[in-house]
């Protein structure tokens, strides 16, 4: 796809990934609005020129808010980007928080089909009239196997990876890519507690996307979840054997 003068909209894009995404998505000419919660973060976003939807998407409210603000607008990509780890959801360290948990199943999985039900309109729009739509689903390399240490995490992604492969049968015909992006640890606030030397820079992992993106791809293996990946279509217990234990 040819980004430049197509209209995007990239949740979560006021931190991590999602910030260097709508970063590089501008500078290949695209007009790109996001969404945030935090008001310094929103702030100081805005102050770069993005428009900041303030939105918490871990709601059926905050999703409805955000659709009702994109009404009557263009729309030529949705990027669900937006998401949250699980408190490190480990009953071996006490019980773990549930209502957190529930929280992430929300935003990780809920939200980005909430969004894709309801913006699916003005993205057929986009393949009918503007030579294509597109939706972006970011899931993690956990999707493909998932780690002990956050179970909820990985099942919110292995969920919406799902999703994202029937999603994209669906849509073919009509018009409306999708495209999955697999990144690996990336050295984001939602990392930060976690010490691992072989993270990943959030610009190069959303120079990756944004690639995957420009070339039409169905599935962006990002940095190491392309080792992953072959391993896994080697032998998926042994991804599993590999990862489990992190």
């Amino acid at each position: 796809m040819d980004l430049a003068g197509k209209h995007i909209l990239v949740t979560g894009g006021t931190d991590g990934i999602g910030a260097q995404l709508i970063r590089q998505l501008r500078d290949a000419g695209a007009s790109v609005v996001t969404t945030g919660l935090n008001p310094e973060r929103i702030a100081a976003t805005q102050a770069e020129g993005f428009e900041v939807i303030s939105a918490d998407l871990s709601t059926a409210e905050g999703v409805a808010g955000l659709v009702e603000a994109m009404a009557g607008r263009p729309l030529d990509v949705l990027v669900n980007n937006a998401g949250m780890g699980d408190g490190e959801h480990d009953h071996r360290n006490g019980t773990p928080d549930a209502d957190y948990a529930a929280k992430a199943v929300s935003l990780n999985l809920t939200a980005p089909i909430r969004l894709i039900t309801a913006l699916m309109p003005a993205l057929r729009e986009a393949g009918a009239q503007r030579g294509g739509g597109m939706v972006v689903n970011v899931t993690s390399g956990l999707a493909i196997a998932p780690r002990g240490g956050g179970p909820v995490y990985c099942a919110t992604k292995a969920g919406l990876r799902s999703y994202t492969q029937g999603l994209r049968h669906q849509l073919k015909a009509l018009g409306v890519h999708v495209m999955e992006a697999l990144p690996p640890m990336v050295d984001t606030r939602m990392t930060a507690g976690r010490s691992d030397s072989n993270k990943m820079s959030a610009p190069e992992c959303a120079r990756q996307i944004v690639a995957g993106m420009k070339a039409n791809a169905n599935e962006v293996n990002v940095g190491i979840v392309k080792a992953l990946q072959a391993v896994h279509s080697l032998s998926p217990a042994l991804a599993r054997r590999i990862l489990i234990n992190f």
